[in-house]
C-alpha cells in the first residue's frame, strides 16, 4: 500500500465579497476588476442555479407544483380548464364549497430508466389545491365536469350579466368637462 502524505494549507484571508455573501464563491476568490463582465454573469448564474437547486431539494419537487387554470365566460357558462398532465381521473377531486370551486388532489410521478450499467429512478409526490371564486347567481347544482387526456373542464351555468362598462367621451381643448 502506498504512503500518502497530507499537508494542511495555511488558511487564506476571505475576500470582502465572500465575507459579505457569507460563503466562498469563485467570484469572491478573485478581483472583480480582473474578470470579464461575461464571466461575472456566468458565475452569478451558476451560483443562482446551485442555490435554487438546493432550495428545490429541501422543498421537494411536488410541493411547489400548482396546475395551470384558465377561467372564462362563454355562452352563459363559466368554463374552467385545468391542465393536469400525467394525472388520471382518480387523482383529481372537484367540489363546490360555498361560492368557491375547488380542484385538488395528489400528484405522484415515478420515472425509472434502465440501461446497460446504468439505473436511474426518480419519484416526486405532492398535493395540489386551487380555488376559484364563483360569480353571484352561479347555478352550482347544474355543474358538469369532464376529464380528458390530462385536461379537466368544468362548466357552471351563470346568469347573463349586463356590462357595467361605460365609455366616456374624450373632448379636445383646455375647457373643463361639463
Amino acid at each position: 500500500m502506498a504512503d500518502v502524505t497530507v499537508t494542511k494549507q495555511p488558511k487564506q484571508e476571505r475576500s470582502e465579497l465572500s465575507r459579505w455573501l457569507g460563503f466562498e464563491t469563485p467570484l469572491a476568490r478573485g478581483s472583480l476588476l480582473s474578470i470579464s463582465p461575461f464571466a461575472v454573469m456566468r458565475l452569478f448564474a451558476e451560483e443562482m442555479d446551485r442555490i435554487l437547486g438546493q432550495m428545490q431539494r429541501v422543498m421537494g419537487d411536488g410541493g411547489a407544483w400548482s396546475p395551470a387554470i384558465e377561467v372564462k365566460q362563454q355562452e352563459g357558462n363559466l368554463l374552467i380548464s385545468a391542465e393536469l398532465p400525467g394525472l388520471r381521473k382518480e387523482d383529481v377531486k372537484v367540489h363546490i364549497d360555498g361560492d368557491t370551486l375547488v380542484v385538488e388532489g395528489e400528484r405522484k410521478q415515478e420515472q425509472e430508466e434502465k440501461r446497460e450499467g446504468y439505473y436511474h429512478s426518480e419519484r416526486s409526490y405532492g398535493r395540489y389545491y386551487r380555488s376559484i371564486p364563483l360569480p353571484e347567481g352561479a347555478k352550482t347544482e347544474q355543474t358538469a365536469a369532464r376529464f380528458d387526456n390530462g385536461v379537466l373542464e368544468v362548466r357552471i351555468p351563470i346568469p347573463e350579466t349586463r356590462a357595467k362598462r361605460q365609455d366616456i367621451p374624450i373632448h379636445e381643448g383646455s375647457k373643463k368637462a361639463a
